[in-house]
């Protein structure tokens, strides 16, 4: 069996960016296809996602402009980038809150070295979504959920089954993102079961002030099915 990281690599190099033009004057973008991001996602997924075994999912909504969009990463701005993983950039030390409240995740699970041998962090739609160069999600209209559900289920597909997830059970951040997950799980029948988390800018929005309970949290969840796998 081939790397995860050579496996990761080719799904998001070679996903396709939508072939019309998308409902609301939305962008998508592909980071994966820029020489930066692309170059530190390829140095990145070889040191983290060296070894050919299947990793438990943590499934975002799609990426942002500042963390994704510049690191190739996922949850992973230039800071977590150089600073917990060890991957210079050059890029302008801006912090992005998900990837902020992530990383106190992953150092709760031991390191990102523990972390990714067992994990995975992506995204049910894995390429940026812009409106007025702001980041958007795909169910920000119900047009551009129809019109991107078929990318999505592709996406989930070659995910599982071409990168290699574990299909016991699925994390997913976000309770609005777990609705849409739930309604696509059931059609296309990927997981067994999935456990649905408060999101991490969520949470470092609106409940920051209790972030040690809720790093907490998501570390007894991950470990839970840690073990599990």
């Amino acid at each position: 069996m081939s790397p995860f990281a050579d496996r990761l690599l080719r799904f998001l190099t070679e996903f396709p960016l939508p072939a019309a033009p998308l409902p609301d004057a939305v962008v998508a973008r592909s980071p994966y296809r820029e020489p930066g991001p692309r170059a530190l996602l390829t140095e990145f997924a070889h040191r983290y996602y060296s070894g050919p075994q299947p990793r438990v999912a943590l499934l975002g909504i799609n990426p942002g402009r500042l963390g994704n969009g510049r690191t190739g990463v996922a949850f992973t701005d230039p800071v977590a980038l150089a600073d917990s993983c060890g991957i210079a950039s050059g890029l302008p030390r801006h912090r992005e809150i998900s990837s902020q409240f992530i990383y106190e995740v992953i150092a709760a699970l031991g390191g990102p070295a523990a972390f990714y041998q067992d994990f995975f962090l992506g995204s049910l739609y894995p390429l940026v979504l812009l409106r007025q160069e702001r980041n958007y999600n795909y169910y920000d209209a119900p047009a551009l959920t129809k019109a991107l559900t078929p990318a999505i289920h592709l996406s989930l597909q070659k995910q599982v089954l071409e990168v290699g997830l574990h299909r016991h059970v699925a994390v997913c951040l976000g309770r609005r993102n777990g609705e849409f997950l739930t309604r696509f799980n059931k059609e296309l029948q990927l997981f067994d079961q999935i456990h649905i988390l408060d999101h991490p800018r969520y949470l470092m929005q609106y409940r920051r002030r209790d972030l040690p309970a809720h790093v907490a949290r998501y570390a007894a969840v991950l470990q839970a099915a840690r073990t599990a796998a």
